[in-house]
């Protein structure tokens, strides 16, 4: 919830500052509404009053709060790090530009999917109305991994053709098992699907007579 307090000075701008101070908040995070002007008084010592304010605290919007906990992490990574925000359809995507990022993706880009699962989270924190879906990036990584795992996907169905026999690929993540799923769908041949519990769900590429047709893929 946004904070409000209602501060004195001798003049607006005294005011304002104190207000500042007290917030521990830059001048563009605040709404200031005068709630009495500052007067001198008689002779300018009797009856002098001092200006009166309050002060509201800026609530972020979503992606706001997005930015201000991915630059917390930064901050305490001591790495400087732009954040450049494209609106993708329904998705929000935040590039990450900086030098030596790799410490952000991790294995298979785990330490990216986990980042981008925390923004999410403070982002939506108290959102009443509908959540919006924030995807990290650093580099163009997604769509070089998505390229990487179709090429992946057209070797393990060439070599399930070869053996006539099932291949069974280390446990990825709900979206990529779907790159793979969607890269093999139009094989007449050939048929995936998933096997396991998360997080150590696998993709099974396999010869179609080698496993029911109906087979509902997951």
């Amino acid at each position: 919830m946004a904070r409000v307090i209602e501060v004195t000075g001798k003049d607006i701008e005294e005011a304002k500052k104190a207000a500042l101070l007290q917030l521990n908040l830059p001048e563009e995070r605040v709404i200031f509404e005068v709630l009495e002007e500052p007067s001198k008084g008689f002779f300018g010592i009797i009856g002098t009053k001092e200006a009166k304010i309050r002060a509201t605290e800026k609530e972020f919007t979503p992606l706001e709060k997005g930015q201000e906990f991915l630059k917390s992490v930064f901050k305490a990574m001591h790495k400087d790090i732009a954040i450049e925000c494209v609106e993708e359809d329904i998705n929000y995507k935040f590039n990450l530009i900086g030098d030596d990022l790799g410490v952000l993706i991790g294995k298979h880009g785990q330490t990216l999917d986990s980042l981008q699962y925390l923004t999410n989270m403070a982002a939506n924190k108290n959102v009443m109305g509908a959540r919006v879906r924030i995807v990290l990036d650093v580099e163009n990584y997604r769509s070089r991994r998505e390229e990487t795992l179709c090429q992946l996907a057209q070797k393990l169905a060439a070599r399930a053709r070869k053996y006539r026999n099932k291949v069974v690929l280390e446990p990825m993540n709900r979206h990529e098992r779907k790159i793979i799923h969607m890269a093999l769908q139009d094989y007449a041949d050939i048929i995936t699907y998933s096997e396991g519990v998360e997080p150590h769900r696998k993709i099974v590429v396999d010869i179609k007579h080698n496993k029911n047709e109906d087979l509902l893929i997951k």
